[in-house]
């Protein structure tokens, strides 16, 4: 699914729903505030979420003005319950997701990859990923393999290996799993999303 414009529409239809993203350090600031803005126009609620390290909240810094932003929403609480609360997460682009899958503990995957494992378990949770973001899912395969995605042109050769299907396009949907090619299609990604969310509540 290639796009190459928005259409905005600010219908409402989707008041109420919520949208985790993800967040750590070197995040794109402004694609974080994109997505805050764009999708509280359609009325859905914007969660920012990381793992805090037993802290109330953490401050991170953007990627280009090294912006701060602080975030207290704890992506470790995410069990199957919470996730089903939202209806969808996103992975940015920037270093969000390389910093997020650090485990220390190598016998463990990161916690925010655990929570990729039941994400995809369930299969009306919309799951995006923007440029880097595919990053997330490197130690988990098994989520991917055979699904038609795109990345930037970084991460062909890993999404490969993990066994996913690379096509060359913008944006891509297969199913509930959402991508785009670089955080300067973050608009089409927010586009996308907001479809997905609006033809399964139809």
């Amino acid at each position: 699914m290639t796009q190459t414009a928005e259409v905005r529409t600010t219908s409402g239809t989707l008041t109420g729903r919520r949208i985790a993203i993800f967040m750590e350090s070197d995040y794109v600031e402004t694609e974080i505030a994109y997505y805050q803005k764009r999708f509280e126009e359609e009325g859905i609620q914007v969660e920012l979420l990381t793992r805090l390290w037993g802290n109330d909240s953490l401050t991170f810094t953007g990627h280009e003005q090294r912006a701060p932003i602080e975030v207290s929403g704890d992506l470790e609480k995410l069990d199957y319950d919470e996730l089903s609360r939202f209806s969808a997460i996103i992975v940015p682009s920037g270093m969000v997701s390389d910093r997020l899958r650090y485990t220390d503990d190598l016998q463990r995957l990161a916690p925010a990859v655990e929570v990729m494992r039941r994400a995809f378990r369930l299969p009306n949770l919309v799951k995006a990923f923007s440029c880097h973001g595919l990053l997330l899912l490197s130690a988990v395969p098994e989520l991917i393999r055979g699904r038609a995605v795109t990345c930037h042109n970084n991460l062909v050769g890993d999404v490969r290996n993990v066994g996913a299907v690379y096509t060359g396009r913008d944006v891509v949907v297969d199913g509930d799993l959402v991508t785009s090619r670089t955080v300067d299609e973050c608009n089409l990604l927010a586009r996308t999303v907001i479809d997905q969310l609006a033809a399964r509540q139809r």
